[in-house]
């Protein structure tokens, strides 16, 4: 796919993050807010003539060498999704993805034990709860059938679009570059700036590689930054928020009616890592969080 400008991919916001920026917002403060922007890439049902670049569902495919992902004493993960990284326009992106092999994501949905167990970022035992798995290319990985324990989702192929992604309102970044003491007076928390980035879609999480996460709740980055710097670490921790730079999104999966996928209520799953990690392809170091309404 050849690189373009987010702003005008079909199906991305029809007026900037950056008109918004500066129509709602001081100049300076426009300015510092639009530097924080990144590229992403929007997974979308594909349709008709799409390029499909991966898939909600269906079944994996494994090297025969590569067990199915399992939690001990719990059970096997379920499969969520894969991506196609020779497919996915990863030009655009500001992140080490690899350009070619796929990424293949698990997450131990609850089905074997009625929801009892939960994956948390600051519970270390239960990060094998979920699971990105990565195949080179040029390696034979036929489709695996899953454990009888699991119900596959039912498969929809996905599309990319490239898009323009903000830092949601309480994001790390936002609270340095704007060194405010408040949130209520603060420009950047405007019920016309907040509304009108609603307005152009930048609300709800959708299914994404790369960019900024879409929180349902709160900043996804501190969340794993919490569980990064080990149990007990307080809100208030000084270090969280330089930790919380440390990590991006690699992906995130909402729940999809059409793949049959609700996590929580209406919630979200996100794998994020160090960009380091993803250089080395140490998919191992990828960090899970998860938030629903």
């Amino acid at each position: 796919m050849a690189q373009t400008s987010p702003s005008a991919v079909p199906g991305s916001p029809a007026t900037s993050l950056s008109a918004i920026a500066r129509e709602h917002l001081p100049s300076d403060m426009a300015e510092r807010w639009t530097a924080l922007l990144r590229p992403g890439v929007r997974l979308t049902a594909a349709r008709g003539t799409d390029t499909v670049v991966g898939r909600l569902g269906g079944l994996p495919e494994l090297p025969g060498d590569v067990e199915w992902p399992v939690w001990e004493g719990h059970g096997p993960l379920s499969f969520v999704a894969a991506v196609d990284c020779a497919a996915l326009p990863s030009d655009v992106l500001d992140i080490p993805l690899p350009t070619d092999g796929t990424l293949s994501f698990f997450y131990f949905d609850g089905q074997v034990d009625d929801g009892d167990a939960l994956v948390l970022p600051d519970e270390p035992e239960s990060r094998d709860g979920a699971r990105v798995l990565y195949t080179p290319v040029g390696i034979a990985a036929p489709e695996r059938v899953a454990p009888p324990e699991l119900e596959p989702y039912p498969m929809v192929p996905l599309t990319a679009v490239v898009e323009e992604t903000a830092p949601d309102a309480y994001h790390p970044l936002i609270e340095e570059t704007f060194a405010h003491t408040g949130h209520c007076d603060h420009p950047v928390y405007g019920d016309d700036f907040l509304e009108a980035l609603q307005e152009a879609g930048v609300s709800g999480p959708g299914h994404r590689i790369g960019g900024h996460a879409d929180p349902v709740q709160g900043s996804v980055e501190a969340e794993v930054a919490q569980g990064a710097l080990g149990p007990g670490t307080r809100w208030d921790d000084p270090r969280l928020a330089h930790e919380s730079r440390a990590w991006t999104l690699l992906a995130q999966f909402d729940s999809d009616g059409d793949a049959d996928m609700m996590w929580g209520d209406c919630g979200a799953l996100y794998w994020l890592i160090r960009p380091e990690d993803l250089a080395e392809r140490r998919f191992e170091a990828a960090m899970f969080t998860w938030q629903c309404c």
